[in-house]
């Protein structure tokens, strides 16, 4: 082994190392407990099975939260695209100062000063029987009862999720649009195509890089939480990691194990269909 090839093993050996101890290792012990079973008064019985992926995948509710969290999935993400995409197209390409740009990007980031609850439960006030939005309707005559769908529903829950998550499109996609040239916008309009030809034509296919690792981010955290779905939603709806943490209450650790399991699977699978549609080494690596 010549010196150069000893110092590139140990350059990436740290990395190496936290990996394997923070992501490999955990990973690596879920997969094993998910095979084991699980008794109760006893807790879990080190003996190979696959009762655990059999239930999970034979239970009608591990498919209805599956789908639920699905559906806040592609509604978050189609949500925090077109806000995300079109808050970055104005500060790239309206906002002309560099100075105004860069202070309306972090005007963005204050609410991310705060806590993920704080912001959250910031919305009770507004989205309840008694807050902002029924009392200015009730005021304005539009509405005779307030409007009991607004909070405690699956409406708050995509409310809340939007709120917390649309920063994380914003980002990669403003990354990506900055690097477009303007020449080729305004060749595109000399060459006879309209506003919304240019965002189809030159913007869209440009930061497609951005809006793949926004879109990354988003159905990581969307499909990785509960905490949202339970609070804003009173309870009322569920979603797969809800799943595990009732099977966490309950010390079924190796059903919780399996359901985590599957859950990493599914994010896997939409995070390689996202690779495969876009190079999102591209984007790394610029």
């Amino acid at each position: 082994m010549t010196k150069k090839t000893a110092a590139s093993y140990l350059q990436v050996a740290p990395l190496t190392l936290v990996l394997a101890m923070f992501f490999v290792v955990p990973i690596a012990l879920v997969v094993v407990v998910s095979f084991f079973r699980y008794q109760m008064l006893v807790g879990i019985v080190r003996t190979f099975t696959l009762k655990n992926y059999i239930d999970l995948l034979s239970s009608p509710t591990t498919w209805a939260l599956y789908l639920s969290t699905v559906k806040f999935t592609l509604i978050v993400l189609v949500l925090t695209f077109v806000i995300g995409f079109w808050i970055a197209y104005f500060l790239v390409f309206h906002v002309r100062n560099l100075v105004v740009a860069i202070g309306l990007f972090l005007l963005c980031t204050i609410p991310f000063w705060t806590s993920n609850i704080i912001r959250m439960i910031s919305w009770r006030p507004i989205l309840g029987k008694e807050g902002l939005i029924n009392n200015a309707l009730i005021h304005t005559g539009i509405i005779d009862q307030p409007l009991n769908w607004l909070l405690y529903s699956d409406f708050s829950v995509v409310v809340a999720y939007v709120h917390l998550f649309t920063m994380f499109m914003i980002v990669p996609i403003f990354n990506s649009m900055a690097r477009i040239d303007k020449s080729l916008l305004e060749a595109a309009i000399d060459a006879g195509a309209n506003r919304w030809g240019v965002v189809w034509n030159v913007v869209l296919p440009l930061c497609k890089t951005g809006i793949a690792l926004g879109a990354l981010f988003v159905v990581t955290l969307v499909m990785g939480d509960f905490f949202v779905v339970t609070v804003m939603s009173g309870g009322l709806s569920g979603s797969a990691t809800s799943g595990i943490f009732n099977d966490l209450q309950i010390l079924n650790y190796p059903r919780a194990a399996a359901n985590a399991v599957l859950l990493l699977i599914i994010v896997l699978l939409i995070a390689a269909a996202i690779f495969r549609l876009v190079d999102v080494r591209k984007e790394l690596v610029r």
